[in-house]
């Protein structure tokens, strides 16, 4: 009977544990629906298929600019949570009395059912490059994409070389921008290349290809002297305000250089430079020469001035031991040394 007791009670406490952990284990992830302006977005479930929006080039978040993330049928009081990479989270779109601007929103945002089961997120982003929304709700996450596709033209920029050598070929660059500073293909940017008198007009149209996106190359042949100056001019979008002001047109300078009058130049400069040099180098040739002179004239007298005293010297010791000698045989003992 004790026995029997027993394994009740081991059961029904395993039956009540079971029941205290179903409802975390069977909580509602609920069901997740994505929309843009009311319709059914096209991709955005793998990273190679984004769904595509345009950047909010009128600085008003709108449906049409933005991803609804709509999450349904959670459990109550779940809170659902969204972060963003490279995308920005707002939870209402623009109104007239509640404006939401390209700078609105964050990279990450939170919603409690409460006694609800639904919560709305709206993802907009300001740039080209592929960005994430990750929704979490009830211990399951799921990771969605976006990608901006770039504004009108807004800016223009050139680059060009500051300088050539006549009649060679240089390469200028145009690129265009939105107002968010991506690089915009298709866009039509005028060139207007003047030298000398003479301009010449050039349409180009900006690549869409990924490795050169937003640019376009023109060459120019650089003339015989003088200087050419490139202006790059286009057709932008309106001032908006809050974002970036346009700027329609750009201008650039290419400087030309005569390279054999520089190096005719650098030849007389050079030609001076030896002359100096050769100047210098004969002065010091002089100063050693008298400095050896001196040096020969101040070895002679010194020379001299020894030969005489060692003369002297000699002299004196051979008189001396003459005349010591004589002593010395006249006086044999009070004989005194001879000198050497």
């Amino acid at each position: 009977m004790n026995s029997f007791k027993k394994v009740s009670l081991i059961i029904a406490a395993a039956l009540t544990s079971t029941m205290l952990v179903s409802p975390a284990a069977n909580a509602n992830a609920g069901t997740v629906t994505l929309t843009v302006a009311g319709s059914a977005a096209t991709g955005g479930t793998v990273v190679g298929t984004p769904v595509a929006l345009p950047v909010p080039a009128d600085n008003s978040i709108d449906a049409a600019d933005a991803l609804k993330i709509a999450v349904t049928s959670v459990d109550t009081g779940t809170v659902v949570t969204a972060v963003a990479t490279n995308a920005t989270i707002v939870s209402a779109l623009a109104t007239s009395a509640a404006p939401v601007t390209a700078s609105s929103g964050s990279s990450t945002l939170s919603v409690s059912t409460g006694t609800g089961n639904s919560a709305d997120f709206y993802v907009y982003t300001k740039s080209t490059a592929v960005g994430t929304v990750a929704i979490t709700r009830a211990g399951t996450t799921t990771v969605y994409y976006v990608q901006g596709t770039a504004g009108a033209l807004n800016s223009i920029a050139i680059t060009a070389p500051a300088s050539g050598a006549a009649g060679t070929v240089a390469t200028l660059k145009v690129t265009g921008y939105d107002v968010f500073g991506n690089v915009k293909g298709g866009a039509t940017i005028n060139t207007l290349v003047s030298s000398n008198g003479a301009a010449t007009a050039t349409a180009l149209t900006t690549d869409t290809a990924t490795a050169t996106l937003g640019t376009k190359e023109q060459t120019v042949t650089l003339p015989a002297s003088g200087s050419v100056v490139v202006t790059a001019y286009a057709t932008v979008a309106t001032a908006v305000t809050g974002l970036t002001a346009p700027i329609g047109s750009v201008v650039a300078t290419v400087a030309v250089r005569d390279l054999a009058g520089e190096l005719a130049a650098k030849n007389a400069e050079l030609a001076v430079a030896n002359s100096a040099l050769a100047v210098a180098n004969a002065a010091l040739a002089a100063e050693k020469a008298g400095r050896a002179a001196d040096k020969a004239a101040s070895d002679s007298a010194t020379a001299t001035a020894k030969a005489a005293s060692d003369l002297a010297k000699a002299t004196y010791i051979k008189e001396y031991n003459a005349l010591a000698t004589k002593w010395n045989k006249k006086f044999p003992k009070l004989k005194v040394a001879l000198k050497k």
